[in-house]
């Protein structure tokens, strides 16, 4: 069910992983490698291989989760040609060493971590990256203006209510994530990834409460 709940939960979310994979190909260096943290069954992941098929490239697949690390085996046999090339790892990112990286991906997984553990993993991810390597980071935010931080709210649980979620559901989702997703607002992502060393940073999506950026080191 992850699938067609997260495309329901997320607005923007197909957009967001097309154009991963576009931003793949885009900043992908020979010889280097691609990571996708927080892969879960490897939308992203896929859509990079899709994107460079026929391109020699590598991409290493991780999540903490083995269900979802099965499946995602399986996803792998059943694939193209082009998967072959995925490496898959069931580990905790925080473990994950990040080395020759031209291309790093955080799909709505940064928010999830405990906030005293998010510097120091985009600082290693920064640290792994090749000069001229991009982290694309799609997250849930929230705003420093209260009145519209609740009319985005507002206007996303009518996004997941047109998409068949009732208002009980949506109540529901929101109280079995209180502290355990905790976004954060554009500045302090923009704010963590200059202080890692990060040259540029920006937004490049948003719909709503949700954001996709850009460091490039």
């Amino acid at each position: 069910m992850f699938e067609d709940m997260i495309v329901r939960s997320v607005p923007g979310y197909t957009t967001i992983i097309s154009m991963i994979g576009v931003f793949a190909e885009r900043y992908h260096q020979p010889g280097s490698q691609i990571y996708d943290l927080g892969c879960s069954l490897g939308q992203a992941t896929f859509k990079v291989c899709e994107q460079l098929e026929g391109r020699d490239f590598s991409i290493i697949a991780i999540d903490n989760s083995e269900p979802m690390i099965k499946r995602l085996e399986k996803r792998k046999a059943e694939g193209k040609p082009s998967s072959k090339l995925i490496s898959i790892r069931c580990e905790d990112i925080n473990d994950t060493r990040i080395e020759e990286a031209s291309v790093v991906i955080l799909n709505f997984t940064l928010q999830f971590l405990p906030l005293k553990h998010r510097y120091a993993l985009i600082k290693k991810i920064y640290e792994g990256l090749l000069p001229g390597g991009v982290l694309v980071m799609s997250e849930k935010i929230v705003l420093a203006d209260d009145d519209l931080n609740d009319l985005l709210i507002d206007m996303y649980h009518r996004f997941k209510e047109s998409k068949g979620y009732s208002k009980l559901e949506i109540s529901q989702k929101r109280l079995a994530l209180e502290n355990v997703l905790i976004p954060e607002s554009v500045d302090a992502h923009r704010q963590r990834s200059i202080s890692a060393g990060f040259r540029s940073f920006g937004v490049w999506f948003q719909c709503f409460n949700f954001a996709s950026m850009l460091a490039i080191k």
